[in-house]
């Protein structure tokens, strides 16, 4: 406040109000000092003019909070954040499957519903490597669970739950079925 500036009765009696509610800190070996308060002005007979409201303050901007890209699509064969040991245990199918989900017989919609929860609550009990069985289809190789699972595996929530997607080894389904690996829950 500068030295030119002097309070309004409003100022003295606001403050006076406020120090009333106050009760100050005692110091360890020091005595507590009272705080004097000064009188409430006598208040002029003719009301006063209401003061100009003071120039609006310019705000710091406000910063974004900061935001993580998207996870990078994985496809199957593709190995993010693991070291090359478990990533080529993965691959040879020589981890131990913690989960199992067979999607054979299920239109997508279920499918689709089902992996969702199954990897949901795969991660949550701690489970970490995962087989899901999509079956190969019926004509060379198109089936349509073969093809969008990997696709369901790529949206949110399920990518953010993913390290890594590798086809399975012929004992566990080969081409009709994928190892996902999962992020461990912190």
């Amino acid at each position: 406040m500068s030295r030119s500036h002097r309070l309004t009765p409003a100022d003295l009696n606001l403050w006076r109000q406020v120090a009333e509610t106050v009760t100050p800190l005692s110091r360890r070996g020091h005595e507590r000092e009272e705080m004097a308060v000064p009188p409430p002005p006598v208040e002029p007979s003719a009301p006063a003019a209401p003061e100009p409201a003071p120039p609006p303050q310019r705000l710091a901007p406000v910063s974004k909070p900061l935001h993580r890209p998207p996870p990078a699509h994985l496809d199957p064969g593709t190995i993010a954040g693991v070291d090359r040991r478990t990533g080529e245990r993965l691959r040879r199918g020589e981890l131990s499957i913690d989960g199992r989900l067979d999607l054979h017989g299920l239109r997508q919609e279920e499918a689709h519903a089902a992996l969702d929860r199954f990897l949901a609550a795969s991660q949550a009990t701690g489970r970490r490597c995962v087989l899901v069985i999509t079956g190969k289809g019926f004509r060379d190789g198109a089936g349509v669970l073969k093809d969008r699972v990997p696709d369901w595996l790529n949206l949110p929530p399920n990518r953010a739950r993913i390290l890594a997607i590798m086809p399975a080894r012929p004992h566990h389904g080969g081409g009709g079925a994928l190892y996902v690996l999962l992020k461990r829950l912190r």
